[in-house]
């Protein structure tokens, strides 16, 4: 997978992982990592699936209908990459904090849905819940932030909450960040990421 890696200045920090939205690129989210934590490593990925034009993570039928099949198949190959990349980077696999957005966000989830080891956290910027009728690992002492908009036409408030309870459920620690936004990144968001990873470390 296209990819960019950056070594951080403290080796103790979290790697973040970097998952971009639909028509993104592994550039777009690197200066949200600068803003939760400029002295992290950061491994960003460009999504190996074109629609349109547009790269992404994984196929879709339709605005927000899943190709489960594909997503599956996509998880299992990010989550194998990420393997590969902690052995050839040396970073703490066990020390992986996500940050994705939208689609990017999508298959962190996915990530958390199938793997209970994949990440110690994640930064969920407008994900849905990517798969349904699954029983998620035991994700006890993973954390997860969800920033929501409250006008989000993508993903809707209850979309928001399913995914929030979903991961309650599969003990992760959840927070629910509302905006009252529609489906785009804010500051007042990113800002609220960074005070939640604040505590958490």
């Amino acid at each position: 997978m296209k990819h960019i890696f950056q070594k951080g200045k403290d080796a103790s920090k979290p790697t973040f992982l970097l998952l971009h939205g639909t028509g993104g690129t592994e550039l777009d989210l690197i200066p949200l990592a600068g803003k939760i934590d400029e002295e992290a490593s950061f491994l960003s990925v460009r999504g190996n699936v074109l629609e349109n034009g547009m790269r992404r993570f994984f196929r879709r039928l339709a605005e927000g209908i899943f190709d489960e099949e594909d997503l599956i198949f996509r998880t299992k190959e990010l989550y194998e990459f990420l393997e590969d990349a902690a052995k050839k980077y040396e970073f703490d696999r066990n020390n992986v904090i996500v940050i994705g957005y939208s689609n990017g966000a999508n298959i962190a989830a996915s990530l958390l849905f199938h793997y209970e080891d994949a990440l110690k956290g994640a930064i969920l910027h407008h994900p849905m819940v990517p798969l349904r009728g699954i029983s998620l690992p035991d994700l006890s002492g993973t954390s997860v932030f969800i920033g929501a908009g409250t006008n989000d036409p993508i993903c809707s408030p209850l979309e928001s909450g399913e995914l929030e309870k979903m991961l309650e459920q599969a003990q992760a620690k959840v927070h629910l960040h509302w905006e009252h936004n529609g489906h785009q990144l804010t500051f007042d968001e990113v800002e609220a990421a960074a005070q939640w990873y604040k505590k958490l470390i």
